[in-house]
């Protein structure tokens, strides 16, 4: 979403898409390098530079996931996106199905505080993966990436309740 398509056009957009939003005391910039330090909050097995326009990354965790991810736009605190170039997902039978999706974190002085908006755009509920994708989303924007910019430690690595129910998905589909 770019230009003349405004923030009315990106809200009807992510009407389905998965979003989340906090608001925090620290300044855009510091928000900005917390975001981009994947390693800090999300997992510490990030192979690949995550803080620069242009780099790919990849994300593993044992056999459950595995992702690929290209930064597509890169705005000093304003804006990182991240598009998915390759994904794998042992639990469901769709395996690669963020391929092709956008991870999307914009960054907004508001009054006081600095909001943080993501939005897993091509992340909706019609995808089998949806409840264990949104959770986990949701544990680590809301939980893990905010307690990065607010105590400067976040928890990165998958929270394990959120890898028995993929598991448990599996077997179900087996």
């Amino acid at each position: 979403m770019r230009g003349d398509e405004g923030p009315l056009r990106r809200e009807e957009m992510s009407d389905q898409n998965y979003t989340t939003s906090f608001a925090v005391d620290e300044s855009p910039e510091e928000v900005f390098r917390a975001i981009n330090n994947v390693r800090g909050w999300w997992s510490q097995a990030i192979e690949g530079d995550t803080d620069k326009l242009g780099a790919v990354f990849y994300y593993h965790y044992r056999d459950v996931h595995r992702c690929t991810f290209k930064i597509t736009e890169f705005v000093p605190g304003k804006r990182v996106v991240w598009h998915v170039l390759q994904n794998y997902f042992n639990f469901i039978k769709d395996k690669t199905e963020w391929t092709g999706t956008d991870v999307v974190f914009e960054i907004a002085k508001k009054g006081n505080k600095t909001e943080v908006h993501f939005t897993h755009v091509g992340l909706v509920p019609e995808n089998e993966c949806y409840g264990v994708c949104s959770d986990a989303w949701g544990s680590y924007i809301t939980g893990s990436l905010r307690d990065l910019i607010t105590t400067v430690e976040g928890k990165p690595n998958p929270i394990e309740e959120i890898v028995t129910r993929a598991r448990q998905m599996r077997r179900e589909a087996s």
